[in-house]
């Protein structure tokens, strides 16, 4: 005998709640087809990689994590470095990157905003470029082309050109973690990033943090903008993701650190990488030597424009 059997005429004659019941036993019946066996021929099961945890995790409050930045900043007053950049120019649209050589760099920063960068070829230490900022104005030079560059940190690059539109202010950002301003807003989240790592064949469980930064768009605006995100390993709750925004709310720089290294008492990350999509150019600098609060004279993030060199402001 049918389990249900349904003839026009009952549906003809039943009502409204009726026909509700019997879509409920038709929905609910099928759960139970396992259980009498009727489908247990096509029931199978099989194994999943379980992420492995790492062994500390650590906790942190929002406030914990604020404090944590504003006293490493707080500490921090120069710092020098050398490095193997290796620029792409990324043109996400056409589908096209083209990377360029790596070079030998050497980077000077001074709190709050000075910056420096020499850029040499490895073997023969040709210059190549000389970027300097006094943190309001800079001055790039490139000496193969006879050109210098002059303009305010601040200004967006709109050059088809993407070495035209490189700032200074990217570079320290990227450089040092800085502190939070005091009309500066946060929340922070938690969560598990599960990773890939192909070479044992198994999932790596990354507990992290997220710092939101934000401000409002006037003081008593309930309208926020986003300024950054920080992101933090809880093994070590040492950053290691930052994006920054632009003010319409546009991604405008991504820095990624890879593992961080004791360079000589100073813990530093051995790899940041620096995106600006919208400036199409990422920038790898892989770190040889770190040296933290060297003093630094004005002097040395001066720029001299060699003599014959064409001279082109940057709006």
């Amino acid at each position: 005998m049918p389990l249900l059997q349904i003839t026009p005429a009952r549906l003809k004659s039943n009502s409204a709640p009726r026909l509700a019941s019997l879509a409920l036993v038709a929905t609910v019946l099928p759960l139970f087809f396992p259980m009498t066996g009727c489908l247990s021929l096509f029931v199978s099961k099989r194994k999943l990689l379980v992420p492995v945890a790492p062994s500390v995790v650590q906790n942190a409050s929002a406030d914990e994590l604020v404090a944590r930045l504003n006293d490493q900043w707080a500490k921090f007053q120069s710092l020098t470095a050398t490095v193997d950049l290796q620029a792409s120019h990324l043109k996400t649209k056409e589908g096209v990157a083209t990377d360029y050589p790596s070079i030998r760099a050497y980077l000077l920063l001074r709190k709050p905003n000075a910056l420096r960068i020499l850029g040499k070829a490895p073997l023969v230490q040709t210059q190549l470029f000389d970027l300097g900022s006094d943190g309001t104005r800079f001055t790039m030079v490139i000496p193969p082309k006879n050109i210098a560059y002059e303009g305010h940190n601040a200004s967006k690059g709109t050059s088809p050109n993407w070495y035209e539109n490189l700032r200074p202010d990217p570079f320290f950002n990227a450089m040092v973690v800085r502190g939070l301003d005091k009309d500066n807003l946060y929340s922070v989240t938690s969560e598990n990033i599960t990773e890939e790592d192909a070479s044992n064949k198994r999932l790596l469980l990354r507990p992290e943090y997220e710092l939101s930064i934000v401000r409002r768009k006037t003081a008593d605006s309930q309208e926020l903008f986003p300024v950054r995100i920080v992101r933090f390993h809880r093994e070590d709750l040492l950053p290691y993701e930052q994006d920054f925004y632009d003010d319409k709310g546009q991604l405008a720089t991504q820095v990624i650190y890879g593992p961080y290294q004791n360079f000589e008492g100073t813990n530093y990350p051995s790899k940041i990488t620096l995106k600006r999509p919208q400036d199409e150019y990422q920038l790898i600098m892989t770190v040889e030597r770190v040296a933290s609060n060297p003093t630094l004279t004005d002097d040395q993030f001066q720029v001299k424009v060699p003599s014959g060199s064409t001279i082109q402001p940057l709006q």
